[in-house]
């Protein structure tokens, strides 16, 4: 995997981790109540960081987690910049969410309302998702009936996570939280799937993270929420054209665009080639496309030249 560049060194903040995209700190002063959460302009495919960044993209992600967090009607972790925690600095502001620490759960929440990705390929293989047996004659793209609860092992950094059953869940974080876990996720996911029918875009499949507050022992919705990066989105006039191609109609509102590309100019030894300004370009069109889809306008930020 592509090193990392450097992390960004902010006033009042110390850096404490770097994933793919996001960027964690918590304040300079050693209190851990807080985290700020960076979002950058990064793009990854095939386990490599890839060059140049998405100018704009952090920004976008953000804005969108932003725009479901206050549609969704569960705690999250989001905190007003008035309270007492240390200021947000400038040069990160439209790409950064004040956080409370959580004691987070080792458990990626996916809710799939669509068969295909990996759930496609384990069903082809078992005729199953995470132990969720399913009708036969199901083909890549086609909508379940209701949506379904696959969760995944979070692994630590550097290796794949782990698609379990839900029994297995229940052995990793217990039985009640097991299950609050899955009846959030579903309710969720089922209310974003239908908010976002309304703007013509389906929702195929998304990612929850969920920590406990540590005061109060509730559940909390964390990290990013419904965002390109990590939900599954579609067209729905292109996905409802069946004399369309399969790739056409399931042409999703993310770094697709990067994903084909680098399939056609690079074997995966060595080096990723550099992205050309075109798909730097096309890039960032699809993620804000999906922004103005949902939102019904505009990212809350100066337009960004690519």
């Amino acid at each position: 995997m592509t090193l990392l560049p450097a992390p960004t060194q902010l006033a009042g903040w110390r850096h404490i981790y770097s994933g793919k995209v996001r960027d964690l700190y918590t304040p300079a002063d050693g209190s851990d109540a807080h985290l700020l959460v960076v979002a950058s302009n990064r793009v990854s495919a095939f386990d490599h960081v890839l060059e140049p960044p998405i100018p704009g993209k952090g920004a976008l992600l953000t804005a969108l987690s932003n725009w479901w967090f206050a549609r969704i009607d569960l705690p999250n972790h989001l905190v007003a910049e008035e309270s007492d925690a240390p200021a947000v600095p400038a040069e990160v502001a439209d790409r950064a969410m004040l956080t409370r620490r959580l004691e987070m759960y080792p458990i990626e929440c996916v809710v799939r309302g669509a068969l295909t990705g990996s759930g496609f390929a384990e069903y082809q293989r078992t005729g199953a998702v995470c132990g969720i047996e399913l009708p036969s004659g199901l083909d890549d793209g086609d909508l379940l009936d209701r949506p379904i609860f696959t969760p995944a092992y979070k692994a630590p950094l550097g290796e794949h996570d782990e698609n379990i059953t839900f029994e297995r869940s229940v052995e990793l974080v217990g039985p009640e939280a097991a299950a609050a876990l899955r009846d959030a996720s579903l309710q969720i996911f089922t209310a974003a799937r239908d908010l976002a029918a309304g703007r013509g875009v389906v929702l195929a499949d998304t990612k929850f993270e969920f920590g406990r507050d540590p005061l109060t022992g509730s559940l909390v919705l964390a990290d990013e929420v419904l965002t390109s990066d990590s939900s599954r989105y579609w067209d729905a006039s292109a996905y409802h054209d069946t004399a369309r191609s399969r790739q056409d109609r399931l042409a999703s509102f993310d770094k697709q665009i990067v994903r084909n590309w680098l399939s056609e100019h690079w074997d995966q030894t060595g080096a990723p080639p550099a992205l050309p300004d075109e798909i730097v370009a096309k890039t960032y069109d699809r993620y804000r496309e999906l922004y103005v889809r949902l939102a019904g306008g505009e990212p809350p930020f100066a337009p960004v030249a690519v």
